[in-house]
């Protein structure tokens, strides 16, 4: 008859594989539920192009390369995404720039990965070259389950090949993926562990490449953690309220990149 130590370990065993499997099971479900929500889609194409500020200002190109956040799914109106609000706050100037005319474009596409990032750096540098590059990427990275190094070391040359070009880059890694409200505890714990790891590899990355990392998730994370209304409707995507709280996070690197391009 086996003694009680034995017992114990036996059944302690028993339960722990018990919750393994109920874990696994639970998680298999979340994700089953997250994949299939109605998620918002891109509504205003896949090039946006607009300019902000008076047009006796200095000029200034920028443009917006990634995934979902670089078109601002989630809103219906280009001044409500990222792009927009940060066009408008570089077109308000500041003591140290001043106003400026802002020429903005995008060339990113929602659902993109860091793979995707070579042919995004060729469109953008078509024609006029522009003078500060945003990229916003990683959150797709990170769902396909790919190792954070292998999407960091293309961003990395994405990166290159446009300060190879003259520009300044500004990189917003990946975002609190634990802040989605379109997942359920524990895979939305699950997602901000990995998001991060994402986000530490990228930064590396673009500091080696010559780019500006900003922290999205460590900045604004706790701001969408605590506020339902920085998220659209689909619990995934920024609404206008995010886009303006990642504006505004970006705003001081951008600012910055733009006066070291003049």
């Amino acid at each position: 008859m086996a003694g009680l130590p034995e017992r114990l370990t036996r059944a302690a065993a028993t339960s722990l594989l018990a919750g393994v499997v109920g874990g696994v099971a639970l998680i298999a479900g979340e994700m089953l539920a997250a994949k299939a929500r109605r998620y918002a889609k891109p509504t205003m194409g896949l090039a946006l192009r607009t300019s902000m500020g008076p047009q006796s200002a200095p000029p200034l190109r920028l443009v917006l390369l990634g995934d979902s956040a670089a078109v601002g799914v989630g809103v219906e109106w280009l001044s409500d995404t990222v792009g927009g609000q940060l066009a408008r706050l570089l077109a308000d100037g500041s003591a140290e720039m001043g106003q400026r005319h802002v020429l903005l474009s995008s060339v990113g596409v929602a659902g993109s990965r860091s793979s995707d990032l070579a042919t995004q750096v060729a469109r953008s540098l078509l024609g006029d070259r522009p003078d500060v590059a945003v990229v916003l990427i990683g959150a797709f990275d990170a769902a396909s389950g790919r190792g954070p190094e292998d999407a960091a070391d293309q961003l990395g040359q994405a990166v290159r090949r446009l300060r190879s070009a003259g520009v300044q880059v500004v990189v917003g890694t990946c975002p609190d993926l634990g802040a989605a409200r379109s997942m359920a505890p524990p895979l939305r714990q699950i997602a901000g562990l990995v998001g991060r790891r994402m986000a530490r590899a990228q930064a590396r990355a673009v500091t080696e490449a010559g780019g500006v990392v900003v922290d999205l998730a460590a900045e604004t994370g706790a701001v969408f953690r605590a506020d339902a209304g920085t998220l659209c409707y689909d619990g995934f995507h920024p609404s206008a309220d995010g886009y303006r709280v990642w504006a505004h996070a970006l705003y001081p690197a951008v600012s910055k990149a733009a006066m070291s391009s003049v």
